[in-house]
């Protein structure tokens, strides 16, 4: 029997074997406006020897929104959300 990823399923758009820089993905995401969940990130924190056999820490979205999804992660990953050493958090 085969399931066609409907709008409410979650699919894995990343993997990542620091649970940190999942964690910084989905937030990239979400500021993107797309909903996003980590997973497995209390599993492999706990039992790290777990991580390569889980494949590491899930970054999970809609289905509907996983093409969206992976051109923020391209970007992330292009550098296009770095920010400068000399960048103020306290600037409005």
């Amino acid at each position: 029997m085969t399931h066609d990823a409907g709008a409410n399923d979650m699919v894995a758009v990343a993997r990542y074997f620091i649970p940190t820089e999942a964690h910084i993905v989905r937030s990239c995401l979400a500021a993107a406006g797309i909903p996003a969940m980590v997973a497995d990130d209390n599993l492999v924190q706990l039992h790290s020897l777990l991580t390569p056999a889980l494949g590491g820490v899930r970054v999970l979205v809609p289905a509907d929104r996983e093409r969206e999804a992976v051109a923020v992660i391209d970007a992330f990953h292009r550098g296009v959300y770095r920010l400068d050493d000399d960048f103020d958090v306290g600037a409005s």
